[in-house]
């Protein structure tokens, strides 16, 4: 993977652990990130995402007052979110794979296992921030394309999804992201 220049980028680090939230501002410095704010729950970090509008967050699964999959849920939710399509890595020492769907599920653009390593945090953020995959709503889901690699002639079928149903909504920010496109899907 090719070096990204990474420094105009804002991070929100969720975390209730203050050990990991220091790990991972430390690895979010080395990649070149000057802005780093932190958040011990779920409820201040929302509380933060309103009020500094960060490029990306990275968050916990276990947390008190609301958990990683609950807000991701309201980050996620178009009507009051300010930005539902933040990109969100979560970190979790639970890897199994219910965990990983139900992540994916809620709307969570990267999972990273912990141990964490620096390579496997610089490839989660390089993905979702700089070449994000497009979103998608569907009557019960709203969030990243599951899918990693799209092939448009894969599957013809009636509920396929095409670009008569994008919205085509790509702005930039920082100089550095692609917000993705939406797909509505019936």
């Amino acid at each position: 993977m090719r070096p990204v220049n990474l420094s105009a980028l804002r991070c929100l680090v969720v975390d209730d652990n203050a050990h990991m939230r220091r790990i991972v501002r430390m690895l979010l410095q080395g990649f070149g990130i000057r802005e780093v704010i932190e958040a011990e729950d779920g409820a201040s970090g929302l509380e933060l995402f309103q009020s500094s509008s960060p490029d990306f967050i990275i968050l916990d699964w276990s947390m008190p007052i609301f958990n990683g999959l609950e807000l991701t849920r309201m980050l996620r939710n178009k009507e009051t979110s300010i930005y539902p399509y933040v990109p969100i890595i979560m970190i979790t020492g639970h890897s199994d794979k219910k965990r990983v769907i139900e992540a994916r599920d809620a709307g969570v653009t990267e999972f990273v296992c912990k141990p964490l390593s620096a390579k496997a945090l610089y490839q989660r953020i390089v993905l979702s921030v700089v070449s994000p995959r497009p979103f998608i709503r569907t009557k019960t889901f709203f969030g990243p394309d599951r899918r990693r690699v799209i092939t448009p002639m894969a599957y013809g079928g009636e509920e396929r999804r095409g670009n008569e149903d994008s919205i085509g909504q790509v702005t930039e920010v920082a100089g550095l992201i692609q917000h993705p496109k939406e797909q509505s899907v019936a």
